[in-house]
């Protein structure tokens, strides 16, 4: 199975890229992993937010085959704990899903042709976080899963 994460905009903030380019190589070991980058919409400020997601749907969707597993995070979906993630994952591969895509979208949510698409939504927390730290977040927790799939020391529960 080979997990990508989609991303509207560049990370701008040094620490962020350097603690998602640590677990990125840290799941070298289990997985092929992988963060694409879509560019921000070009004149954005000049578009209503309808308009922004419609083109950033249009973008996230270009990066989606038909074959492709696509699950959006997003605060209004599913919430796992650690090891129910993990699980999931496990389910995954089991399955047989050759490609797992999780999109974090832009500053207004995605397109209603997105949601569509998607098979489900995924909340890593209640709470608001920047894109960037999310983007973060999610990374660490994609290793984290994989290291209690394995049975090594770093989750502990």
């Amino acid at each position: 199975m080979k997990i990508s994460l989609l991303c509207i905009g560049k990370t701008d903030d040094g620490f962020v890229r350097t603690g998602i380019d640590t677990y990125t190589k840290r799941l070298r070991h289990y997985i092929n992993f992988e963060v694409i980058i879509i560019p921000d919409v070009k004149n954005a400020k000049n578009l209503s937010r309808e308009q922004q997601k419609i083109k950033e749907g249009e973008l996230i969707l270009r990066q989606v085959s038909n074959n492709d597993l696509l699950i959006l995070l997003d605060e209004r979906g599913f919430e796992y704990r650690s090891i129910e993630f993990s699980r999931f994952l496990e389910k995954k591969m089991l399955e047989s899903v050759h490609h797992l895509v999780f999109v974090i979208g832009g500053p207004y949510g995605f397109a209603d042709d997105v949601y569509r698409r998607a098979s489900q939504q995924l909340s890593l927390s209640k709470m608001t976080f920047s894109h960037q730290m999310i983007r973060l977040f999610f990374v660490e927790q994609v290793y984290r899963a994989f290291t209690i799939l394995r049975g090594e020391p770093y989750h502990h529960e």
